[in-house]
């Protein structure tokens, strides 16, 4: 039965209070969750737990729990993970190697792949304004945060390129959209108030499947992509 103090909670947040068999199965979800290296998806939670178990409930009793604690429960690329509060990142900076600093041109390049994918080298080069190096979208993709996509349905059949589900992870975001808009980017100062009228920031979409634009990778493989030519990189 539920105690005293589970009613108690249930009543001012407005929700039934967990039953037994949902008591146990936070207690397992809680573990999974702490012994996962990597978010875990919903269907991966339930195939771990007891059947019947009401795994919204309960995912949401385990981040009311934890809004308060060292730890939060978050949710990021639509899976769950247990991450260090906010306002104590501070604690880890001393534990944390020394990660390097990607490139201004790395840094441009991941923006616009990751609000105009899917997207290829010569389109990378056009936004930039400048030519990109295969170096750069090597460094993109050793991180984990960039992958190619598929191969553009044009002269050379160019490789395209989105961004990836560490992606997400890495910057703590639910979904693609959760990327800031164009108020948002003035708001923090990233661009000048004075930018053109045609200015637009577009919508972002990460869906893994193919354009009608785009062919598989695995016909015809990388070699002999034209875009994957080095280039020099005028920074």
């Amino acid at each position: 039965m539920a105690s005293e103090a589970d009613l108690l909670t249930a009543t001012e947040s407005g929700r039934p209070p967990l039953s037994d068999r949902d008591r146990e199965g936070m207690r397992m979800v809680e573990a999974l969750l702490f012994a996962s290296a990597d978010p875990l998806s919903v269907d991966e939670m339930k195939e771990r737990l007891p059947r019947n178990c009401d795994l919204p409930a309960i995912l949401a009793e385990l981040q009311r729990i934890y809004a308060v604690r060292g730890v939060n429960l978050i949710r990021v690329a639509g899976k769950y993970a247990f991450r260090t509060a906010e306002d104590l990142a501070y604690l880890m900076r001393r534990d944390r190697e020394e990660e390097r600093k990607l490139s201004r041109a790395a840094l441009e390049t991941l923006a616009i792949i990751a609000y105009h994918q899917p997207v290829t080298r010569a389109e990378i080069e056009e936004i930039r304004g400048v030519s990109t190096s295969k170096g750069t979208l090597d460094v993109l993709l050793e991180t984990g945060w960039v992958r190619m996509r598929g191969r553009r349905r044009t002269p050379g059949r160019p490789v395209t390129y989105g961004t990836s589900e560490l992606f997400l992870q890495h910057f703590s975001l639910e979904n693609i959209r959760d990327l800031p808009g164009l108020e948002e980017l003035k708001g923090a100062g990233l661009l000048d108030s004075a930018i053109p009228a045609s200015f637009f920031v577009p919508t972002p979409d990460d869906t893994p499947d193919l354009t009608e634009e785009e062919d598989p990778l695995e016909e015809g493989g990388l070699f002999g992509d034209a875009d994957l030519d080095q280039k020099t990189e005028t920074t």
